[in-house]
């Protein structure tokens, strides 16, 4: 199988934060492995030596990504590769994509990998769109791009059963009939971040927490902050936030300034420390070899982390808001619907050993389905 693999990169100038070049980091190596002929179309080559790499220019903002796909470029690209599959990892291009394949003469199937929904749903079944994709107004543009997308695939991909529920609910909404064409097919975790929980130090009555995800508003920083207050004022624990960005440019500063604006605020509290991995993986694996456990995102309607998963392969348990795929995969027993419960949780983590080493096993083993050869199986049964 000759496979055309579709990489947008967000963050060009940190890859180690940029979770869809991760993903391919991993995944190509392991499709290779089964014998398909992979090439990833990308800013910056991923996978090992046996991976083909076609450069392409990053799209300067996230609305170019969805709104210019470069149907030119796609064109001249599908006729150097000759797909017999084309993986698009920015759901939205798969319009053009189509159109190119037209063009090129080609009727390589299209499966597309739904990395970021553009929509959560609230208790009441309500949609909500993405603020952080709303700019100007552009959320509906975007929802219904998101749309488009999904009717012009041949597979579509989620991470999860929850992600597969909001992403059929959206569709039937906008009459967009997905049938058989979609499939749960999780991201692949990273070995390197793969520790046995056996080496797992239970914390001494007092507990280092990790936050290891992005600092943008919408991954709903704002209520991280003010739990935070609380974990260092009431429970036995410091608190490690990265800094996964670093400096960014000043064109995303622009569009979205709130990472260095919650990094700024979170670093002036008490028992807050900022950390950052500055790139490196090797160093990001012993910042979260130093902690005890982690805290997930309060995104509305997360339908997956990588940074969660990251911390549960080191065998950390992750406390979670009781929302999304959080809700579907964590252990119940650290799920919180108030910052009292939180509070609560992170205390007990810090000083019944028992507890936290109960926890530290089924974090690590809630991954053992993540390996990059199993999920690379399931890729290839999903888009055959």
């Amino acid at each position: 199988m000759r496979l055309l693999y579709l990489l947008n990169i967000s963050n060009p100038g940190r890859l180690s934060a940029d979770s869809g070049f991760t993903f391919a980091d991993l995944l190509t190596p392991a499709l290779a492995d089964a014998g398909v002929d992979v090439t990833v179309a990308a800013p910056a080559p991923a996978g090992d030596a046996r991976v083909g790499f076609a450069p392409v220019l990053s799209p300067s903002t996230k609305y170019r990504a969805r709104l210019d796909p470069g149907l030119d470029e796609l064109v001249n690209l599908v006729r150097r590769t000759r797909p017999e599959v084309v993986v698009a990892n920015q759901i939205e291009a798969t319009p053009a994509i189509r159109a190119a394949l037209l063009e090129a003469g080609t009727d390589a199937r299209i499966a597309a990998y739904c990395h970021y929904l553009p929509f959560s749903f609230t208790g009441n079944s309500d949609l909500e769109l993405d603020p952080s994709l709303d700019d100007g107004g552009l959320g509906r543009s975007v929802l219904l791009a998101f749309a488009a997308g999904l009717a012009a695939c041949d597979r579509v991909l989620v991470h999860s059963a929850t992600a597969a529920s909001w992403t059929t609910a959206a569709a039937d909404r906008m009459g967009v009939e997905l049938a058989e064409k979609l499939h749960v097919v999780p991201a692949p975790r990273d070995e390197c971040l793969v520790r046995d929980p056996a080496d797992t130090v239970p914390p001494d009555g007092r507990a280092v927490a990790v936050y290891n995800h992005r600092l943008y508003a919408h991954y709903g920083t704002a209520r991280f902050t003010a739990l935070a207050r609380r974990l260092t004022a009431e429970a036995p624990v410091e608190l490690m936030v990265m800094d996964l960005f670093g400096t960014r440019s000043p064109e995303r500063v622009r569009l979205d300034p709130s990472p260095e604006q919650h990094r700024d605020a979170l670093a002036a509290l008490p028992g807050v420390t900022i950390a950052s991995d500055r790139g490196d993986r090797v160093r990001y694996r012993d910042l979260l070899a130093g902690a005890h456990f982690g805290i997930a995102p309060f995104r509305p309607g997360c339908p997956w982390s990588m940074s969660v998963v990251d911390c549960q392969g080191m065998g950390l348990p992750v406390i979670a808001p009781r929302t999304g795929w959080l809700a579907e995969h964590i252990d119940d027993d650290l799920l919180f619907d108030t910052d009292d419960e939180a509070v609560r949780i992170a205390a007990r983590l810090a000083t019944d050993s028992e507890f936290y080493q109960v926890h530290a096993k089924r974090a690590h083993a809630s991954t053992s389905d993540f390996t990059p050869a199993a999920v690379a199986a399931r890729y290839l049964e999903a888009i055959a």
